[in-house]
């Protein structure tokens, strides 16, 4: 078959497109940035942004001859030119009323678990708004709604494996909202089977793992396929907490969190498979068995990296910006100038140091807590040359410190450990 692919670039569609390769299919895929596409030679890439919401007529004309059109087009936060509205609605609108002017034979809708009556979400309402139009349309195929898809690259499961890796958990109602992961795997085999036999008319299908799980039991699950064995402890969390927190996760750079998504959280997803797993003419496949063997190692590194990694940041930012508080006067002024005068600074000198370490030290704290990527690359060295340097000025002149029973200067060490840790963790500059 002839296909057309919106969302070739996404977790979803680039899953299909890959699959779709495999089984011998001419594919188009339609992509804001052809450049973007990389599946090889099988894969046409036609240029359309569906933030613009490219017009029936327009996809008509490039729609002929094409048999099938699946869109996965979704994006999970809105952003600057990315709406709910023209991406979930609007523009998938308009490519559904383009199919029936150019006589496609198969529309499959990529919609999602809750995008229904009770929806209440931006973006279940975007999604259940462009679903009530293709229902309207003389189409063949189906409206295909996966609930919580897993997938190990996928952003909402590198959250549930982070939170699988934590040793405490606090949860909203403990956790025990329903979800009702399906594996990515057996989504693309769902949409493949409704391609292979596509129904008269536009039939809805819920995509939903074989069976129903509490959140913390699906954390349980992960946890267990990670290898480190039995459940934590899930405290309880309040739910306008739980709101507040997504809020402020919603400013933080490739957060899945938000408040549209830890509403749907609250709400919790959970459908009948049935349907689903007599289109696939197999069993779906268990959340006991999401992770692939020899894969736990890598994916509980990744995990934890994921939450710790911020952690590290924190702290370093708070300790830079708390040693500069107790430079400018926190810590009594005449006792730093009696330590900088056994280093040998007098008057002046010993301002400047004091005075320029602190601002160094401000400077420091400031940029951990917001410094942009690029900068990264010398802001963790330079961080570990003042550290090294603060040490050796230490060990010459004060070596009594180390004797110290809070040990001012032997914490450098792991200090430096998390430095250099953070360095290592930041991708080369091309």
């Amino acid at each position: 078959m002839r296909i057309l692919l919106t969302g070739a670039t996404g977790l979803i569609g680039g899953a299909l497109a890959r699959a779709l390769l495999r089984e011998g299919h001419e594919l188009v895929c339609a992509v804001r940035d052809p450049s973007r596409l990389s599946l090889g030679a099988g894969a046409a890439a036609l240029q359309a942004d569906f933030a613009g919401v490219p017009a029936a007529a327009w996809w008509a004309e490039r729609l002929r001859g094409v048999d099938a059109v699946v869109n996965a087009v979704g994006i999970l936060r809105e952003s600057p030119g990315q709406t709910f509205e023209a991406l979930h609605h609007r523009a998938p609108a308009e490519l559904f009323r383009g199919c029936v002017t150019a006589g496609v034979r198969c529309v499959v809708q990529v919609s999602a678990l809750g995008a229904d009556a009770q929806a209440r979400s931006a973006y279940h309402l975007s999604k259940r708004a462009a679903d009530e139009v293709l229902r309207s349309l003389p189409l063949g195929g189906a409206i295909v709604q996966p609930s919580l898809v897993f997938a190990p690259q996928g952003a909402s499961s590198g959250l549930f494996m982070g939170l699988a890796t934590a040793p405490l958990l606090a949860l909203p109602q403990g956790g025990a909202m329903p979800v009702q992961p399906v594996h990515l795997d057996d989504v693309v085999a769902g949409v493949l089977a409704v391609l292979g036999h596509p129904p008269a008319r536009i039939t809805t299908l819920a995509f939903a793992g074989p069976r129903p799980l509490a959140l913390r039991d699906y954390i349980a699950v992960l946890r267990r396929q990670l290898g480190l064995g039995r459940a934590q402890p899930v405290l309880p969390l309040p739910a306008a907490l739980f709101m507040a927190g997504a809020s402020v996760a919603s400013h933080l750079p490739g957060s899945f969190l938000d408040g549209d998504t830890a509403a749907m959280l609250l709400r919790g997803t959970a459908a009948p498979a049935a349907s689903f797993t007599e289109l696939l003419g197999r069993s779906l496949r268990d959340p006991e068995t999401f992770l692939e063997p020899g894969q736990a190692p890598a994916l509980r590194a990744q995990a934890v990296l994921g939450w710790a990694r911020p952690l590290l940041r924190l702290g370093l930012a708070l300790l830079w910006l708390w040693t500069a508080a107790v430079s400018l006067g926190l810590y009594p002024v005449e006792l730093s100038y009696g330590l900088l005068a056994r280093v040998g600074l007098h008057g002046g000198m010993a301002a400047l140091a004091l005075y320029g370490a602190a601002g160094l030290n401000l400077l420091l704290g400031a940029l951990t807590l917001g410094c942009p990527p690029g900068w990264r690359w010398w802001l963790w060295p330079a961080q570990l040359a003042l550290v090294g340097g603060y040490t050796v000025l230490v060990t010459l002149f004060l070596p009594e410190y180390w004797l110290h029973p809070y040990g001012p200067v032997s914490k450098n060490l792991p200090i430096m450990a998390a430095i250099a840790l953070l360095w290592g963790l930041e991708p080369r500059r091309r």
